[in-house]
């Protein structure tokens, strides 16, 4: 996995609610056996009618909205338990999902893939949505060290919760295994003193 420290980038408002991992990632493109491609079709039915044309009026079509964060409405990722979810917003590009709730599964899912759930307070993500409804370009800062989340354009910061292991891992780009291997040295002398 990517290493993950800190994000500067504008976001993507998607102020939907109790949005599921259906929607992000319908059933019938879960037949891939990697990771690869799932961003094609992240929001599917959303962002293309039924005949493959785009809707311009979704949020990931307009040009307007950039960046690596996706800012999403209350309980983000219910639903099924696919971690094919985490895959196509990854793969999609998005590094931070914000929202005030996510569903268990999807964010352990998210972790375990090296993209963020940052759950903040309601007030709060009514400001995110706010500023970029002012300006589209606004900037975010994500610090994962200091688990803070960062209104550029005004200054208001709110600290997220994170897992330590979870932080651990991600800043230094581990998946479970990697995060073994770099304990093999401790391992190895736990061993002999064994």
């Amino acid at each position: 996995m990517e290493k993950f420290t800190t994000i500067r980038s504008t976001a993507v408002p998607l102020p939907n609610e109790d949005v599921d991992t259906d929607q992000i990632i319908p059933a019938r493109f879960l037949k891939a056996t990697t990771r690869d491609g799932f961003g094609d079709n992240l929001f599917r039915d959303w962002r293309y009618h039924p005949d493959g044309a785009t809707r311009t009026d979704f949020v990931l079509n307009n040009p307007l909205y950039t960046g690596q964060i996706l800012v999403a409405g209350k309980n983000f990722g219910c639903g099924s338990s696919r971690e094919h979810a985490a895959w196509a917003l990854g793969d999609f590009g998005f590094r931070v999902v914000v929202s005030s709730f996510f569903a268990d599964i999807f964010k352990g899912n998210a972790l375990n893939n090296g993209l963020l759930p940052v759950q903040v307070s309601p007030d709060f993500l009514h400001d995110i949505f706010t500023a970029i409804e002012i300006d589209p370009k606004s900037g975010f800062t994500v610090n994962l060290e200091n688990q803070t989340f960062t209104i550029n354009a005004s200054g208001k910061t709110e600290t997220f919760p994170i897992d330590p292991f979870r932080k651990t891992c991600l800043i230094n780009g581990y998946d479970d295994l990697d995060f073994l291997l770099s304990l093999r040295g401790e391992i190895e002398a736990f061993e002999q003193r064994a």
